[in-house]
C-alpha cells in the first residue's frame, strides 16, 4: 500500500476530527474510503458526459423485448 502526505486546513482537520477521532485507526481507513467514493463519482461523471455527448442511435439501442432469462 502506498502512502500519501496530505495537508488538511484547520476547519477541515476539525471536522474530520469531529467524525472519526485521531486516536482511532480508523481514520486512514474513513479516508481511502472517502476518495475511492470521489474517484468513483468523477468516473461515473465522465460517462454520464460522454453518453450525453454521443447517445446511442435507435438502432443501435438493445431492445428489452428480446432479453434473455438470467440463470446464475
Amino acid at each position: 500500500m502506498k502512502a500519501l502526505l496530505v495537508h488538511l486546513d484547520e476547519a477541515t482537520h476539525r471536522a474530520l476530527s469531529r467524525v472519526v477521532p485521531p486516536s482511532s485507526r480508523r481514520r486512514s481507513q474513513f479516508i481511502r474510503e472517502a476518495v475511492r467514493r470521489a474517484v468513483r463519482e468523477a468516473e461515473y461523471a465522465r460517462m454520464r458526459q460522454a453518453y450525453l455527448a454521443q447517445p446511442d442511435s435507435e438502432t443501435e439501442a438493445d431492445g428489452w423485448t428480446g432479453a434473455e432469462e438470467y440463470r446464475p
